[in-house]
């Protein structure tokens, strides 16, 4: 085994998903199903056609807390002189607007996260503690590593830190905030020990003199301000442009147990820089160059007195991928208590979809044929991320909706069309948690569906989304990063299932065929294909309806109000006669 069992267990959602909710909120009297009419096929292409939408400008959000203990400050402390700031462009690149709506910002407030750890505790009772303890490493990191240096446990449920009363709350639900990232030292980064929340800060340190690296060398007099100001000393640390600091929460491994409830060995939960590691494009960019992409010209590093204008500009974005969670934040800010204002969450959502859209990946139909019976077309996909896509934690899922309309519009055939409850039709695994969709190389009946996923499986070879029940993975045919040699690559990011033998399922590009029996239906013919995504998978939100409590149940009032459209990555349409 790569690591002990129990230090790396937990953290079941990656801190990159936006989230929201720090207030509980009162008991619902029932936990709502998921489940709706499928609509039919003419629906579904309609569904799919409209693209996510931002969400509606309006709350302004609650101030950023102003609170600190001897190791950290919250991030309302450094929003005092890192605000304000204009880049060469006249945008506002300030380091508190922009993270404060971000997935890192929210990592404590996510409903779907809280209703995982709860879901995790009641079906692992007897770790209850320790799964606390290691999701609260990262999604609570300042309140649980404060903790730790005085020799407890992070506690998140009941009376624990998620709990207003609590009295490391307020420094709890700041997240992933300035004063974590800032002051991880250098040593062992990218170092096994330095994973799964094995980040070193030191300790020794007094509160007015604690050291905060940045990646610009920073004069004596504005080193004495800003230590005035927050007891930071601000230090050049150039490692916080490196992929390696990232990784210490977004290479994740937990343990699985077996059937007995016996620890049987751990998971590769999520290893994105691991995958980045293995492609080309980990020569030549960053963590950083993506989810952080650098302002127009130099900027100056704080709004109060004197200095001048740095560059490159890392701005404080942290984009991903979580355009529907975007949409729960803010539809729920305001019993949720989020700090971020709608029009911040309107900007990262529209941040998110160009992300999704113009990095993600894209896709050509080659091959179209009509013949006497059949059409044949080509689904070309090439990924443009520096990690396979979807990344991060399994919950995740790419897929190809493909649709062939006749003369008059009517559909002669549909393969991944979305239901009204974000399931997808055809999908096996949405309609039966025993089940899951196989990779396939061609499609040729409607009920295939072409989906890009991780699906975990036990110990007894069955899917599984409980983490800590997960050994493996019985099917992982995400796309893959240019240069990514699946061949030749470690155990922990290797093709699992059918996708391993597919000649051109290769680093950056699938190929996937459709046949379709046309039954007599007359052209031109109009092929469209979609490349859709969501953060959250039907069957990962259904499932928490196992559990009648009030974090799970909460989620999934949220999920039934806010529509878990999918995002549109990419499409195409052709048509032949």
């Amino acid at each position: 085994m790569r690591f002990g069992p129990l230090r790396h267990l937990g953290l079941p959602f990656v801190m990159l998903l936006v989230a929201c909710g720090t207030q509980p909120t009162p008991q619902p009297t029932a936990v709502p199903s998921t489940s709706t009419p499928s609509p039919t096929a003419q629906q579904a292409v309609e569904l799919t056609a409209t693209p996510v939408e931002p969400p509606a400008a309006g709350g302004a959000g609650l101030p950023l807390p102003t609170v600190r203990d001897d190791l950290f400050a919250s991030s309302g402390i450094c929003a005092t002189c890192h605000t304000q700031l204009i880049d060469g462009a006249g945008s506002d690149v300030s380091m508190d607007t922009a993270w404060r709506s971000s997935m890192m910002a929210n990592a404590a407030r996510d409903p779907y996260w809280q209703g995982a750890v709860r879901a995790e505790t009641l079906s692992n009772p007897p770790y209850q503690a320790v799964i606390e303890d290691k999701c609260a490493t990262c999604h609570t990191a300042m309140a649980r590593f404060s903790e730790a240096a005085a020799g407890g446990e992070g506690r998140l449920l009941d009376d624990g830190y998620l709990d207003p009363q609590h009295a490391s709350h307020t420094l709890a639900m700041d997240g992933v905030s300035c004063t974590v990232c800032h002051q991880i030292q250098p040593d062992g980064l990218g170092e096994d020990d330095s994973f799964s929340g094995g980040f070193v800060i030191s300790t020794e340190l007094p509160p007015d003199q604690r050291v905060a690296f940045g990646q610009f060398p920073i004069g004596m007099g504005m080193a004495r301000t800003m230590q005035a100001s927050s007891g930071f000393v601000p230090v050049q640390g150039l490692h916080v442009e490196q992929a390696e600091l990232c990784a210490t929460c977004h290479t994740l491994y937990t343990p699985f147990l077996d059937a007995s409830g016996q620890i049987a060995g751990e998971l590769p939960e999520q290893v994105p820089y691991l995958e980045w590691q293995a492609s080309s494009i980990g020569e030549t960019l960053s963590c950083q160059g993506c989810h952080m992409p650098t302002a127009e010209a130099s900027v100056l590093l704080s709004s109060q007195g004197a200095g001048r204008p740095r560059s490159p500009f890392y701005q404080h974005t942290f984009v991903g991928g979580n355009a529907y969670m975007l949409n729960v934040l803010s539809t729920f800010g305001d019993e949720l208590a989020v700090t971020a204002s709608d029009a911040q969450f309107q900007d990262k959502a529209t941040r998110t979809l160009q992300q999704l859209e113009q990095g993600s990946a894209s896709l050509a139909l080659e091959g179209l044929v009509v013949g006497d019976s059949t059409l044949t077309a080509d689904v070309v996909v090439e990924s443009m991320a520096g990690h396979k896509f979807p990344t991060g934690f399994p919950a995740r899922r790419v897929w190809i909706h493909f649709a062939v309309q006749d003369a008059s519009g009517a559909i002669v055939f549909e393969s991944g069309a979305v239901n009204g409850d974000g399931s997808i039709a055809g999908n096996n695994n949405d309609a039966d948690p025993g089940s899951f969709e196989p990779h396939y190389l061609v499609i040729e009946n409607p009920e295939q569906v072409q989906i890009y996923e991780a699906v975990m499986g036990d110990t007894e070879g069955q899917p599984t989304t409980t983490l800590l029940r997960g050994a493996g993975y019985l099917k992982d045919n995400r796309l893959l990063p240019a240069g990514f040699d699946k061949t030749a690559v470690e155990a922990d990011i290797a093709v699992r299932g059918t996708a391993m033998d597919d000649e051109d399922f290769l680093g950056e590009t699938d190929t996937v065929r459709f046949v379709v029996a046309l039954n007599g239906a007359e052209g031109p013919f109009t092929v469209t294909a979609e490349l859709l995504y969501q953060s959250i998978g039907f069957r990962w939100a259904d499932n928490l309806s196992q559990h009648d409590v009030l974090e799970a149940a909460r989620f999934l009032t949220y999920y039934e109000q806010v529509p878990n459209r999918p995002a549109l990555v990419a499409s195409t349409t052709r048509q032949v006669e």
